[in-house]
């Protein structure tokens, strides 16, 4: 193969430079293989990451060599490249790649980009969170089982408060549950009904699920990050690869799937043929309301309990409790 192809993706023509170069050593597929891989689900990749910002993480030397996170579109960027300013917790703004089509996609994987980090609001509305994103953290000890029963009744408590959710796999050992929402809220919004429901979820499963930020607090417990759900912050896309040496997908999954699926087996070599044989798992998604969650937030608040704490990177939040790991106040 030659130093570099041309591709027509979407009416744009991408460059590929060293097609052939391997990004995943268990099989060997290659640069070119990546985005074939992508034109292959690009129908159900566009329907969940079409219009957002994406944060790039690049991989040069492919899965397994160095790597780092680029937020910031390179000033050589082609001319047809969309971008939207984003900002971070300290207020810092840069510009950074809109998921416009599957041109946008492969210009990014041409750069060495083996994981899309997606913002949880569209480019042209980012005061509105349009997803509530549960992400479920594995602490050391737990097995996957663990998180599969995790998430069955992180599914059926959300279905107690009208709530439609979908599951996909991480990627890597944990699981994500989504669900779509109506474009009526702000992340802060959207984080404290993650913060009720992880809350909720704790309440009635405290020996499987923990809602506890602070590590050492966690034990050998699944934990409910709903910091994902905090301004500005991305979670792994879904359809995504991720930067793994066996290529595997962060995958949509059906309810049925969950508690026989093999995250591992779930790559770039196998998700095509699940989604040509199977279908869009996430095809049926709509539009939810989350004011049930927003008034069990409510009720927490008017007995007593504070905010969650937030990550070390945002400015000191109201209601929250001070930012200090148990074990270090006391000693305090």
């Amino acid at each position: 193969m030659g130093e570099s192809v041309v591709l027509e993706l979407d009416g744009t023509e991408v460059p590929v430079s060293h097609p052939d170069k391997v990004f995943f050593s268990r099989r060997g597929e290659t640069k070119l293989d990546l985005i074939r891989y992508y034109q292959a689900v690009a129908g159900p990749l566009l329907s969940t990451l079409q219009g957002r910002p994406l944060l790039l993480e690049r991989y040069p030397d492919g899965a397994g060599g160095k790597s780092f996170f680029q937020k910031r579109v390179p000033k050589s960027a082609p001319a047809w490249l969309r971008t939207t300013v984003v900002s971070t917790p300290n207020g810092t703004t840069s510009d950074a790649l809109v998921a416009a089509d599957l041109a946008h996609i492969a210009w990014a994987v041409n750069l060495g980009c083996l994981g899309f980090h997606v913002w949880p609001y569209h480019a042209d509305t980012p005061e509105v969170a349009d997803e509530l994103r549960i992400d479920l953290d594995p602490s050391p000890g737990v097995t996957f089982a663990q998180v599969v029963e995790a998430a069955r009744l992180t599914g059926q408590l959300l279905g107690e408060h009208g709530i439609e959710a979908q599951v996909k796999t991480s990627g890597s050992r944990g699981l994500h549950i989504y669900a779509a929402l109506l474009p009526r809220w702000n992340s802060y919004e959207v984080r404290a009904a993650a913060v009720a429901l992880a809350r909720e979820l704790e309440r009635r499963h405290p020996d499987l699920i923990t809602a506890k930020w602070w590590k050492e607090e966690r034990g050998s417990r699944v934990f409910v990050d709903y910091n994902q759900n905090a301004p500005h912050k991305t979670v792994f896309g879904a359809w995504c690869v991720r930067p793994r040496v066996g290529a595997q997908v962060s995958a949509p999954i059906s309810w049925d799937e969950l508690a026989a699926v093999d995250p591992d087996s779930l790559t770039i070599a196998t998700v095509p043929g699940r989604l040509a044989e199977l279908g869009d798992p996430w095809a049926d998604r709509r539009p939810q309301s989350i004011e049930p969650l927003l008034e069990r937030s409510a009720r927490d608040m008017a007995a007593g309990l504070q905010d969650a704490p937030w990550p070390p990177v945002y400015p000191k939040q109201p209601n929250e409790p001070p930012r200090v790991a148990p074990s270090r106040a006391k000693r305090d």
